[in-house]
């Protein structure tokens, strides 16, 4: 069997391979309520193969909006629309996890291709931003208001509760947002979190909001789901945060009760110069997962068979994480079981639902 069709075990959760759908915005909610648009979208992807389907950037708070139009678990309201998602996700073989996110200095901005650009005024629906200062992220985006000690409390109760409310959605396990220059990057990167009390300075303290979120969540969670954490590796700034930081820190986390590092890069500040080539952002998920002696997913232009399979193989991550590819071709894990088997790289039966599969035998 090619090693991309192996199984993984996640404490209580086994995926039935180690291709899983990244989580990206479609800015396409209601309120912060999942519609038709996220149970076809997703539904594609989990009838297509996919191992684990991960849910776009869902707000723990309605501050913590990138846009207007973002998903939200900040109501108990939100999740109905989302169990309908986890139960026909689960039906085609596939299992969910949902990405917890607060966007900070980041909020409140319109969406990609709305007329408008920057960020979306009082007039027009846009609210207040916080962030570990009052430094905004670009001129056009809002200046934020620092978080206190009060502040911060708060965060650290709306992730947990949102991860309650995800667990009654029945998601099989849950994504902390730590990356892309949101909130929790915000604290952890030099380039952004210039406080001077015990959420800032040194890495310890600028790792405390995380630390603190990673608890908050983990303990609002049976034992026997995974949690998740996905990082910005690297800032690709001089001075920023360092692939270095983020074994240390993976360590930490794993010690938290963290089962799987999924490691992106960059977002903290604009102009930074990414390196972008396939799979680029490889090597910080294969250093996370020998240096830190935990479970890594590797995500970043990762676009055919041979080359997601080598990755499993050479035992440089344990999950490979599909973004473009699968909005081009939601059904890219059928696809790659063929190729891979075609091309001698051993047997396996491509993941077709059972109301296609019958037809190909």
């Amino acid at each position: 069997m090619p090693h991309l069709f192996e199984p993984l075990r996640l404490r209580d959760l086994r995926l039935r391979n180690r291709v899983a759908m990244s989580p990206m915005c479609t800015y396409s909610a209601d309120d912060g309520r999942a519609s038709d648009w996220h149970l076809v979208h997703l539904g594609a992807r989990a009838a297509g193969g996919v191992g684990l389907v991960v849910v776009e950037a869902t707000a723990v708070e309605a501050r913590g909006r990138i846009s207007p139009f973002d998903l939200g678990l900040w109501r108990d309201d939100q999740v109905d629309g989302l169990r309908r998602i986890t139960d026909f996700l689960r039906a085609q073989g596939a299992a969910s996890a949902v990405q917890l996110a607060h966007a900070g200095r980041k909020a409140s901005t319109h969406r990609p291709w709305a007329p408008g650009s920057g960020a979306v005024a009082d007039e027009d629906g846009g609210w207040p931003v916080v962030g570990p200062t009052d430094e905004p992220f670009s001129p056009a985006l809002r200046t934020p208001t620092a978080l206190d000690g009060d502040g911060l409390a708060r965060v650290v109760g709306a992730f947990a509760d949102a991860a309650g409310r995800a667990h009654a959605a029945g998601f099989d396990a849950i994504e902390i947002h730590a990356a892309h220059g949101y909130l929790l990057h915000q604290f952890l990167s030099p380039l952004v979190n210039a406080r001077g009390d015990g959420y800032g300075g040194d890495p310890a303290g600028r790792g405390r909001l995380l630390r603190e979120v990673v608890g908050a969540v983990r303990a609002a969670l049976p034992e026997g789901k995974p949690l998740l954490v996905r990082i910005s590796a690297s800032d690709w700034v001089e001075g920023g945060w360092s692939a270095e930081d983020s074994v240390r820190l993976a360590a930490e986390l794993a010690g938290l009760g963290v089962d799987l590092i999924d490691c992106s890069s960059g977002g903290a500040v604009p102009g930074a110069k990414i390196p972008v080539s396939p799979g680029y952002q490889v090597p910080f998920a294969e250093r996370v997962r020998r240096e830190a002696g935990v479970a890594s997913g590797a995500v970043g232009r990762i676009t055919n068979a041979a080359q997601a399979d080598a990755i499993i193989r050479e035992g440089r991550a344990d999950l490979v994480l599909l973004g473009k590819a699968l909005l081009d071709d939601p059904q890219w894990a059928i696809r790659a079981a063929r190729e891979l088997r075609a091309a001698g790289a051993g047997d396996v039966a491509p993941p077709w639902p059972v109301p296609y599969g019958w037809v190909f035998g």
